[in-house]
C-alpha cells in the first residue's frame, strides 16, 4: 500500500521515532506523581533508591520530579534512540530498552520503584509489559503508573455529544471526529476501575488512585478541570500507586 504521494505509509516505529511527535507531558502530572513516589521511598538518606523511568521520552518530567527524587537513582529508559538523545540533557543515566520478551537490560528485582507515566497507552501488549515491569522491580517495589482517563468529566459529555473522546485517536495520520490537533498515538485507553483491575490482575498490589490535571484542557476550563481532580474517576489523567505483590 501507498500513499497519495507515492511513499509507504510509516510503520507505528516510525511514528514514535519521529521527533516530531510529542513525549512530553504536563508537569502537574509530574509533580503530582513524584510526590507520591517520594513519600513511598522516603529520602535517601539512609539508601538510595534505583528508580527507572520507562518510556523516559526527551527527560523533562524526570527533571520536573528529580528535586523531590533527591539522592536516589534515576535512569531513563526507551526505546527511542532520538527521545534518548534529548533525555540525555536531563537525567545521568539513560539506557535503551524495550518491554517484551525480556527487553529491559536489568537484573530480576533490580529496581526499587519504576515510573510508568503516559506509556501504556501506547502499547501493543500491555500484559507482557507490566509482566516485564514485574520481573525488574524487586519483591515489594513500587509502580507509579500514569495514563489519560476514557471516562475524564468532558469525554463523558463528548459522548453523549456523539463526539468522540479526547485522548482516543482513530488514526496516525490525522485528527478526525474529536477535539485537539495533535496525533499522539494512543492505542489503548483505561478507566479508573479498568486500570485497577488490570494492575491487580498483573501482579500487583494497588494502593491508591488518584487525579491529575490536562495541560492541554483550554484555559477557562482549567480551573474545572483542577477541581475535577478530586473525584479521580472523572479526572484528566489518572495516577496509580501499587506495589509488586
Amino acid at each position: 500500500m501507498t500513499t497519495a504521494t507515492g511513499r509507504r505509509p510509516a510503520g507505528l516505529r516510525d511514528f514514535y521515532e519521529n521527533p516530531a511527535v510529542p513525549v512530553a507531558s504536563g508537569d502537574a502530572r509530574s509533580l503530582r506523581q513524584a510526590r507520591i513516589l517520594a513519600a513511598a521511598l522516603g529520602p535517601a538518606t539512609s539508601r538510595t533508591a534505583t528508580v527507572l523511568d520507562i518510556g523516559c521520552g526527551d527527560g523533562t518530567a524526570a527533571a520536573t520530579a528529580a528535586p523531590l527524587l533527591a539522592g536516589h537513582r534515576v535512569i531513563g529508559v526507551d526505546w527511542s534512540q532520538d527521545a534518548l538523545k534529548r533525555a540525555h540533557a536531563h537525567l545521568p543515566y539513560v539506557v535503551r530498552g524495550e518491554l517484551t520478551d525480556g527487553g529491559l537490560p536489568f537484573a530480576d528485582g533490580a529496581a526499587d520503584a519504576v515510573l510508568f507515566s503516559e506509556v501504556i497507552e501506547h502499547l501493543v501488549d500491555p500484559d507482557s509489559a507490566l509482566d516485564e515491569l514485574r520481573r525488574v522491580l524487586r519483591p515489594g517495589g513500587h509502580l507509579m503508573l500514569s495514563t489519560p482517563n476514557l471516562a475524564a468529566w468532558y469525554n463523558r459529555g463528548l459522548l453523549l455529544a456523539g463526539v468522540q473522546p479526547v485522548f482516543s485517536e482513530v488514526s496516525l495520520r490525522g485528527i478526525h471526529g474529536r477535539p485537539g490537533k495533535e496525533v499522539v498515538g494512543h492505542l489503548r485507553l483505561y478507566t479508573a476501575r479498568a486500570l485497577r483491575e488490570f494492575v491487580a490482575a498483573s501482579g500487583f498490589r494497588v494502593m491508591g488512585l488518584s487525579g491529575a490535571p490536562f495541560h492541554g484542557v483550554p484555559r477557562p476550563l482549567r480551573a474545572l478541570d483542577r477541581l475535577a481532580c478530586a473525584v479521580p474517576s472523572a479526572a484528566s489523567i489518572l495516577l496509580l500507586h501499587a506495589r509488586k505483590a
